[in-house]
């Protein structure tokens, strides 16, 4: 489960509008906006820097932060989007959504996959593919799981996995609501091109016995 809520720290943006937001990323920041809950939208910038920095460390959207703000109270907020560059792909705006812990979130939440060398398919040579990496939970905002977990025990070739099969954490749900498939065990190429021929050839031989008893 997520441990200790990690700092996210601001500055109150002056100004909004396009011209404002272009003077803070001249001064190195990105712009952004904080809305949601009882208070008014918040215009803030974060230093490029340190958000890139957050960015490439991964999860940043799935993780719930403690904003810092001077002269306003902390609060806990998620990134609900971060607008990039499409040439260069770096940040230029981010939007944060307040939060209370008892408040419910739609996250993507990463999947590790365990115990392959107890899958008897993959022991075989089958190949695990995996369907989501990520999966779309209903989560508390103050209990953000940072994974779930997919037990690999027993899988043969051609079992799949769903999310019905998945121990969820406490308080989490799927968003959807039908059983969708997370990974499966598939078997490897040179398998199934064995298996293809050995079908062609029982088909052949059933249309030779056909022709003769004709």
């Amino acid at each position: 489960m997520a441990g200790e809520i990690p700092d996210l720290v601001a500055q109150e943006r002056a100004g909004t509008g396009k011209g404002a937001a272009r003077a803070a990323r001249r001064a190195g920041m990105v712009p952004g906006i904080v809305y949601g809950g009882d208070n008014d939208p918040l215009p803030i910038q974060i230093p490029f820097n340190e958000l890139l920095k957050k960015l490439k460390a991964g999860r940043f959207l799935a993780t719930l932060w403690n904003l810092k703000v001077e002269g306003h109270d902390d609060v806990r907020v998620i990134c609900r989007n971060v607008q990039r560059d499409v040439v260069k792909d770096l940040p230029t705006h981010l939007d944060l959504m307040r939060l209370r812990r008892t408040s419910r979130v739609n996250l993507h939440i990463p999947v590790e996959f365990i115990n392959e060398d107890a899958a008897p398919g993959l022991k075989r040579g089958g190949v695990l593919t995996v369907v989501r990496a990520d999966v779309d939970l209903n989560v508390l905002a103050g209990d953000i799981p940072e994974k779930i977990t997919v037990d690999l025990t027993g899988l043969e070739i051609g079992d799949t996995v769903t999310i019905s099969m998945v121990t969820l954490p406490e308080g989490a749900k799927p968003v959807i609501e039908r059983d969708f498939v997370i990974a499966n065990v598939s078997a490897p190429s040179g398998l199934r091109s064995a298996d293809d021929e050995a079908e062609a050839a029982e088909g052949e031989e059933a249309t030779e016995e056909a022709a003769a008893e004709e």
